[in-house]
């Protein structure tokens, strides 16, 4: 397990460097917001572009992983939902801990994971897992909270804000993209290829350090009665998302859909990852209650260095 440890440990050594920089104000309180958007409008956009430009049919046509990976995802989020709303929580907050349970840290961290661990010839199944994440689970979440939010359904008003955010989106407009290149047969110009493997490459590290930048953040005191409450939320969530997904995926490969020993292993640590940020920017959007979701994320990815690292172990 050492050995894992310490392949896996120059990733979570970035993130921590990050939250280092933010806690001792070498960084301002405006670089996470600056630096998360470089990474999330530029480099991860023209690294998704290259990977769906140059990736083949064969390479894409798995149905069986993306299957996988998308009930271990709905499983869990939907799990979450009905164990919270047995306690007083709102539609709408209910919906991001679900989030926070279900939403893989699979642009931050599953890139660069995936790239050190299993090879260039993963990312294009990490992309099919990141399109899946940050579209289809994230428009879903969307959905609850606005239905959650409003007294009256307005089924045509949920369909067009849910869409226009969705091709709005710079991570699922740029696979597109990069998949209708690729169907064109244009092979692509040497000064292109230069340009998008220079912002590319600035995904992984970048992303990193803006994980642990929003982690290092300084937030409010929260009240002494909301502290048990939030801890124990956060327990739940950290666990659902930590064993209970990964363990669905691993199930769901060898039992259900019967995947390749190299798809299983990618998919169940694709599954393992921490919770990423976007369930806290829907907080934050709606102006819901963010402390268990702050604590699931920094938690999680503090955990999951124990618990992908001794996978990794186990299956090596």
């Amino acid at each position: 397990m050492l050995t894992t440890f310490f392949v896996v440990l120059p990733i979570f050594a970035l993130i921590f460097v990050g939250f280092g920089c933010r806690r001792s104000e070498v960084l301002g309180p405006n670089s996470t917001t600056e630096l998360n958007r470089f990474v999330v409008y530029l480099a991860l956009p023209a690294l998704l572009f290259d990977i769906m430009a140059h990736a083949s049919w064969a390479t894409l046509d798995q149905p069986a992983f993306a299957a996988v990976f998308t009930l271990s995802c709905f499983i869990v989020f939907g799990l979450t939902i009905l164990l919270r709303l047995r306690g007083p929580r709102h539609l709408a907050d209910v919906s991001i801990d679900g989030l926070n349970a279900g939403y893989g840290n699979t642009g931050f961290i599953g890139f660069p994971l995936s790239l050190i661990v299993f090879g260039r010839g993963s990312l294009g199944l990490t992309t099919i897992a990141a399109i899946i994440t940050v579209c289809l689970l994230f428009a879903v979440a969307i959905v609850i909270i606005e239905i959650g939010l409003q007294t009256e359904l307005r089924p045509a008003h949920l369909f067009f804000k849910v869409g226009g955010s969705l091709i709005r989106n710079p991570l699922l407009v740029a696979p597109v993209l990069g998949s209708c290149w690729a169907a064109t047969g244009i092979a692509m110009p040497a000064s292109g290829e230069t340009f998008l493997h220079l912002l590319g490459d600035a995904a992984s590290p970048c992303a990193l350090v803006a994980l642990g930048l929003f982690l290092g953040e300084r937030r409010g005191a929260v009240p002494v009665e909301d502290r048990a409450s939030g801890l124990s939320g956060t327990v739940l969530v950290v666990a659902l998302k930590l064993i209970l997904q990964p363990v669905l995926a691993w199930v769901l490969a060898t039992q259900v859909f019967r995947l390749s020993p190299g798809l299983t292993h990618l998919v169940v640590v694709l599954a393992a990852l921490p919770t990423g940020t976007g369930p806290f920017m829907l907080a934050e959007f709606y102006g819901r209650e963010a402390t268990v979701t702050a604590r699931s994320i920094l938690f999680s990815t503090v955990g999951s260095l124990v618990t992908v690292s001794a996978y990794l172990a186990w299956v090596r």
